[in-house]
């Protein structure tokens, strides 16, 4: 399931020549602006049916809390 995150992840930020990994803070991308924030958040309903809201994503910072507060929610 993580490899499938971290391909999501490769796909919203556009990259797929880049290595990245569950630590990085995914903010500090280059291509972290608005419209992957919001690119981001629809993937994630998309793919794993589940909505973050506001208040609890802006706590997210790396790919790692990002994927624990997916896998929280799917598995509940």
């Amino acid at each position: 399931m993580e490899a499938k995150f971290l391909e999501m992840i490769s796909e919203v930020f556009e990259l797929e020549d880049k290595t990245i990994a569950m630590r990085d803070t995914f903010r500090d991308y280059d291509e972290w602006d608005s419209l992957t924030r919001l690119s981001l958040i629809a993937e994630i309903d998309d793919v794993y049916d589940t909505v973050i809201e506001e208040d609890t994503f802006k706590h997210l910072t790396t790919l790692g809390d990002l994927f624990t507060e997916i896998q929280k929610r799917i598995n509940s």
